[in-house]
């Protein structure tokens, strides 16, 4: 293992710069002001989950880090690259962003294992076999690779959501965001899809989650953001913005949530 630097050798301290960088982000539609000046960035390796009621901001907030939704103002920077800007390859960025949502949207029409090389032959430009190679890995990363030859309409809810995941795993992205990825599943399939969130967590995967399982937030994030009226109200780490709120808007939402 090599030794840190010296600060006393006048070298310069390399900063790395965070995976997702949102400055001053503003998103209205029409007169509808739904982003309020977002500030956040989220550190490579990091577990960012965002919490809050309903039209707080929370998904469109997500869909603005890969220009699902074009920003009204503020710069959305990824690893660098200001997607923002009209000169960006946004096509080329997006490769590093997976996105997994509420729905699963496959292709009902094929087989998993198509719905999983698809993209990567267009887009990335593999080879069939290198595809269907990289298909069997993530598949079996999500402990779908039993139903490769299935088509979706054949699994359950929790499992064709982790064929998504897999779909987005098979692109190799540096960065997963999941936008309320379990709350179109039964309350008996959301576990097997948190288990294969909290497993990308755990081999450092740079993660947005919009959530409301406060439990998987709590043991999972590195830190929760708590999104109200279209504002951050309140961050931290989980414990305390979960257990230790201090804020009244986050209090109250809290506790309408504990009494569900």
């Amino acid at each position: 293992m090599s030794a840190p630097p010296d600060p006393s050798s006048g070298a310069p301290e390399v900063v790395a710069l965070p995976d997702i960088d949102i400055c001053d982000l503003h998103k209205s539609f029409g007169k509808l002001a739904v982003l309020k000046g977002i500030d956040i960035a989220v550190q490579a390796g990091e577990v960012v989950c965002l919490i809050g009621p309903s039209g707080s901001g929370k998904s469109t907030l997500l869909r603005c880090v890969n220009l699902l939704e074009a920003p009204t103002s503020g710069k959305v920077v990824i690893e660098g690259i200001d997607i923002t800007d009209p000169d960006c390859d946004l096509d080329a960025v997006r490769t590093k962003i997976g996105m997994v949502f509420q729905q699963f949207n496959l292709f009902p029409h094929l087989k998993v294992m198509a719905n999983l090389t698809i993209a990567q032959r267009k887009v990335l430009g593999r080879s069939k076999a290198d595809a269907e190679a990289k298909a069997r890995e993530v598949l079996e990363r999500v402990g779908m690779l039993d139903k490769i030859d299935e088509y979706p309409i054949r699994l359950s809810g929790g499992q064709q959501q982790r064929v998504a995941i897999a779909r987005s795993l098979a692109m190799d992205p540096d960065m997963m965001l999941f936008d309320e990825a379990t709350s179109a599943l039964d309350p008996e399939l959301v576990g097997e899809v948190l288990g294969v969130m909290r497993g990308l967590a755990s081999e450092g995967m740079t993660m947005m989650v919009v959530t409301h399982e406060m439990e998987f937030a709590r043991h999972v994030a590195d830190r929760v953001v708590f999104m109200a009226d279209g504002n951050i109200v309140e961050q931290g780490v989980p414990d305390d913005v979960l257990l230790r709120p201090q804020n009244e808007r986050t209090q109250r939402f809290l506790q309408m949530v504990k009494e569900r």
